[in-house]
């Protein structure tokens, strides 16, 4: 009996024990004040900055000049002058169309000339004759001023028939058809013996210019009317309208375009299906390395912003309604501060409303705190540094 008792008043006071053991370790965890941990957070301090503005914008390269390469004459084509795929000079020779009709034509028409004009040497004669005999009476005026009028109209038809030469002359150049302008040429849809005529819808080849390239690039309308009012207000600075650079980054292979372009123009309205504006800039292409058709990506520099906050994109949170803020470590804890974001730039984001100098900003952690929690504040550095094998 005595044994049992004892055995029971050990086991009351172990029980007891333990029970005070986690109150102890309950009462430690809490801390001195009663108040729960803060949470780790890694954090930044921004402060404002001057931000050179581009944006990355969608494209394809347009050919500078293009043009097609059409017959004048009709005839028959016998010889052509070219390589396929060369570059041809302006006004050089591309194609010979027989000439045999043309150089007829042009003999014909210098006859008619000569003809005309030995006409008009009789009537300049006959005028200077009848111009005498009126002055003495000896001929009636009805008939000097028929002098007069045939030598008019001999003049008339030596004009005419100059006329007549020339275009004889022209047809006859014409035959020998040339490069309208300076460029690399195409496939020949013409040979020696095809029959061409002035009026056809083929054209016998296609000359494109390369050298410079346009790169047409795409810009939502709103965005465009965003950027001209911040010039307009002064908030952007350093935009030269006559000059504004173009750097070009090409689909296929991911590689910066060696050469800066320049901003030609805007179109003037907006398209009614996407929204957007097209943009055209102009660029060197010496080596033809671009091509039109190609795709790209066009940067445009837009200006210089001042008093701007780089924040990174991983820092940004969004609500419901889509305005966007960050949590701010003020005394401890974790604060809302709405923000306004001009733009994107490459994994930040640029903000020009709602933080200040020196502001501390969570950018890691962000889901495991709430407003007013409190949290323990990591430098970002000093965070790389505490992680194992740094």
């Amino acid at each position: 009996m005595f044994i049992r008792s004892f055995t029971k008043i050990a086991s009351v006071a172990a029980m007891a024990l333990v029970v005070a053991s986690c109150g102890e370790e309950q009462k430690g965890s809490a801390g001195a004040g009663g108040q729960r941990p803060g949470v780790a957070v890694n954090t930044v301090v921004l402060n404002a900055t001057k931000v050179r503005l581009s944006e990355e914008m969608p494209g394809r390269t347009v050919a500078f000049r293009k043009t097609d390469v059409r017959p004048q004459v009709d005839g028959i084509i016998e010889a052509r002058k070219f390589e396929e795929g060369a570059y041809v000079e302006q006004d050089q020779a591309l194609y010979v169309i027989d000439q045999a009709v043309y150089v007829a034509a042009l003999d014909a028409a210098k006859a008619e000339l000569d003809r005309q004009k030995a006409m008009l040497s009789q009537a300049v004669k006959t005028r200077v004759r009848y111009e005498k005999l009126i002055k003495t009476k000896a001929l009636s005026e009805q008939k000097y001023d028929d002098a007069v009028a045939v030598e008019a109209q001999a003049r008339a038809a030596v004009a005419a028939a100059k006329a007549k030469v020339d275009q004889a002359q022209i047809n006859m150049e014409d035959t020998t058809v040339k490069a309208p302008i300076s460029g690399q040429i195409g496939a020949s849809a013409f040979n020696e013996g095809s029959l061409v005529i002035a009026s056809q819808g083929s054209a016998l080849a296609t000359i494109t210019q390369l050298d410079p390239i346009y790169v047409d690039v795409i810009q939502a309308g709103g965005r465009l009317l965003k950027i001209k009012h911040a010039v307009q207000s002064g908030r952007l600075q350093g935009v030269d309208a006559g000059k504004i650079d173009v750097t070009l980054t090409v689909d296929a292979t991911g590689v910066e375009y060696s050469h800066k372009g320049t901003l030609k123009f805007s179109d003037v309205s907006v398209n009614e299906t996407t929204g957007t504006v097209r943009l055209r800039a102009v660029f060197p292409n010496p080596k033809r390395d671009l091509l039109p058709g190609m795709f790209v990506r066009g940067t445009v520099y837009q200006g210089e912003l001042d008093g701007v906050f780089v924040v990174p994109q991983k820092a940004v949170m969004r609500r419901p309604d889509g305005s966007a803020f960050v949590y701010a470590v003020e005394e401890g804890k974790a604060v809302v501060k709405p923000i306004t974001i001009e733009q994107s730039q490459g994994n930040d984001w640029l903000v020009t409303a709602g933080l200040t100098d020196g502001v501390e900003i969570v950018v890691e952690g962000l889901q495991r705190i709430a407003p007013g929690a409190p949290v323990v504040a990591q430098p970002v550095s000093a965070a790389n540094d505490a992680q194992p094998g740094k």
